[in-house]
C-alpha cells in the first residue's frame, strides 16, 4: 500500500466560523464548498472542514464524535481497491465500521478504525487524481 495521506477532515459545529478562521486567518482559498463541507487544496493533500452532524452520518458513527472530531482518509486509485484495502487493514488490527458503499455525492468509500479507534476513510473519488508521489488533486 502506498504511504500517503489524501485528506484530513476536521469536524466543525459552525462552518461559517471555521471558514473565517481558515480563509481569513490563514489566507487559504477553498476549492469546493457547500452547506456541509469546505475543501482546501494543500501541498499534496486536502484539508476539509465538515459539519459534525453530517460527518457523524457519513461515518455511520452518530453520537460518537467528541469535540475536535476528525476522520483521516486514504484515497485509492480505483473503486475496486477500496474493499481490499479495508480488509487488509482489518486483518492487521483495524475494525470496519462502515462497509464500502457509494455515498449519494458520488465515489465509493468505507470506514475502518485503527486499534485506538481513530477513523480512516478508505475512498475512491473519480473527481480527484493521485499522482505517483501520492499527491491528490481536486478536479471536476
Amino acid at each position: 500500500m502506498q504511504q500517503q495521506i489524501s485528506v484530513i477532515t476536521l469536524g466543525s459545529v459552525d462552518l461559517a466560523r471555521s471558514r473565517r478562521f481558515y480563509v481569513d486567518g490563514f489566507g487559504w482559498t477553498p476549492v469546493f464548498e457547500n452547506e456541509e463541507i469546505i475543501f482546501y487544496q494543500m501541498n499534496g493533500f486536502m484539508l476539509g472542514t465538515f459539519l459534525k452532524a453530517s460527518m457523524d452520518k457519513d461515518m455511520n458513527r452518530t453520537g460518537n464524535l467528541q469535540a475536535g472530531g476528525y476522520a483521516l482518509a486514504h484515497n485509492v486509485a480505483s473503486r475496486e481497491d477500496v474493499a481490499p484495502a479495508m480488509e487488509r487493514l482489518a486483518r492487521h488490527g483495524g475494525r470496519i465500521i462502515r462497509p464500502a458503499d457509494a455515498p449519494p455525492h458520488g465515489g465509493f468509500r468505507g470506514y475502518v478504525t485503527d486499534p485506538d479507534d481513530h477513523a480512516w476513510e478508505i475512498a475512491w473519488n473519480a473527481a480527484w487524481t493521485i499522482d505517483t508521489n501520492g499527491f491528490v488533486t481536486f478536479g471536476v
